[in-house]
């Protein structure tokens, strides 16, 4: 992918497909490090699928035979000189603690790493996508952070859901003067 904000898409959109009814997306920088990290209360993945998820041939797709989401992620992590890692409890082995923790480390200074993207318009589609699923959204550098968390949007809100285009594009602005006022960087395309 050309942006791992499309990967941080691709994994959170199988976390929706997971019946999953909280996601949160958490970004890590430290030095010349990139923690991307993606997790999920959804039904979890029995131990024999978890095993060859890394796999592009292993797929809960019915359109076609190949997945290719979690395999370039962990691709993408370890050409860095990065890891990956993934765990996951199945709802029929732990019915309260299930769920899916996908996470990446990537070397920023590799000259294989790809650029994190425009993660706000990431995170802003996944919301209006899906608006009834808590997203919480945290990004650390060093001592700053953005956040997000949407339960905290919808107890602003009350009845106004949090897909009109209106509230979307609030939340884009929200996250980027956050991003300001930090004094980091906005992710943007191509950055």
């Amino acid at each position: 992918m050309k942006e791992l904000s499309l990967n941080i898409l691709d994994i959170a959109k199988n976390s929706v497909k997971a019946g999953a009814t909280e996601i949160t997306v958490a970004l890590t920088e430290t030095g010349d490090a990139l923690d991307i990290e993606i997790a999920d209360n959804g039904c979890g993945m029995k131990p024999d699928f978890l095993a060859a998820v890394t796999d592009p041939f292993t797929t809960t797709r019915t359109t076609r035979s190949v997945g290719l989401g979690i395999p370039f992620f962990k691709m993408e992590s370890e050409m860095t000189g990065g890891t990956f890692r993934i765990e996951s409890t199945h709802e029929e082995d732990d019915p309260v603690s299930h769920g899916t923790v996908i996470g990446a480390t990537f070397m920023k200074g590799h000259i294989d790493f790809i650029p994190l993207g425009d993660v706000i318009s990431t995170v802003t589609v996944l919301i209006q996508g899906d608006d009834q699923i808590r997203w919480v959204f945290r990004h650390r550098v060093g001592e700053k952070e953005v956040f997000l968390d949407t339960d905290e949007l919808k107890a602003v809100l009350g009845d106004v859901p949090l897909s009109e285009p209106e509230v979307v594009a609030w939340i884009g602005d929200y996250l980027k003067e956050q991003y300001e006022d930090a004094g980091l960087p906005v992710p943007a395309s191509g950055v």
